[in-house]
């Protein structure tokens, strides 16, 4: 009786272990699908209003391209997972190995271009958005770094990349939420809607697993560490200091350091 308990209950674990399997990766297209949106969307409607232009430098056209190529390339890899096409989803993924560091790059380029062109979006501190910006890029790139050294394994590599992910919505939620109204906190508050990314994650986990995976806690930790420093240092007087030196000569320096309320401004 024991021996045909175990063999029958045997089945039933491979059962609900790909059960469990399969809900985890529609739960991580869903989300790929729902944050993509989010910054297709964030630039759409500001470029739909007339608030955006394409009639801006090269950088900003090489720094859109490699991040919205980021954006179609985690999707599709995830489109791939759920069709069950693993073999081109890892062909497919070695492209990260070159999109990550350019992103960086490009990134961090377009930084140091807005905050002197203009000193970036007027409703946020001008040294808090380039240090923050900066460091909460490279904290991006830390993230999908070390997922793609754990693409062996899914559980890691799947969560450490969703948590990197979240990173990136930032732009997209910023230019669909109404950011000048919560001067001076815009950047905060922002920033802080980006974590719950991962929590619906943690929350997905606890209900489907029973608890939540260790990826979630060190890439939400580890975000969360990261802009908690970049704020200390955007506001110390070494980085002020520093934003100061960046943009001086440069149209960037006429705006205050300040978040503000240009005249005549209207939602």
């Amino acid at each position: 009786m024991v021996a045909t308990q175990t063999a029958s209950a045997a089945p039933a674990a491979e059962t609900t272990s790909r059960t469990g399997a399969v809900a985890d990766t529609r739960f991580f297209l869903v989300m790929a699908i729902v944050m993509s949106l989010v910054i297709v969307a964030g630039f759409s409607v500001q470029l739909g209003f007339g608030r955006s232009t394409f009639a801006v430098p090269w950088p900003y056209h090489l720094h859109g391209a490699i991040f919205f190529g980021w954006v179609a390339l985690y999707l599709a890899q995830h489109f791939l997972v759920h069709t069950g096409n693993t073999a081109l989803h890892a062909r497919l993924g070695k492209l990260a190995f070159a999109f990550i560091p350019a992103m960086v790059a490009t990134g961090t380029l377009i930084m140091v271009v807005v905050a002197r062109r203009n000193g970036g979006p007027f409703f946020f501190h001008k040294s808090e958005f380039l240090w923050s910006n900066v460091m909460v890029l490279w904290c991006f790139g830390g993230l999908a770094w070390w997922a793609l050294r754990r693409r062996r394994y899914t559980g890691w590599h799947r969560r450490l990349m969703l948590c990197a992910f979240a990173i990136l919505t930032g732009p997209g939620l910023g230019r669909l939420l109404p950011a000048p109204l919560w001067i001076p906190n815009a950047w905060l508050i922002l920033t802080s809607l980006t974590f719950l990314w991962p929590v619906i994650g943690m929350i997905a986990d606890k209900r489907s697993h029973g608890r939540v995976h260790p990826a979630y806690w060190w890439g939400l930790g580890i975000y969360v560490a990261v802009f908690a420093v970049s704020m200390v240092i955007a506001y110390s007087p070494v980085g002020i200091a520093a934003t100061e030196w960046l943009v001086a000569g440069t149209p960037g320096a006429e705006r205050p350091m300040e978040p503000f309320l240009p005249e005549g401004f209207a939602m």
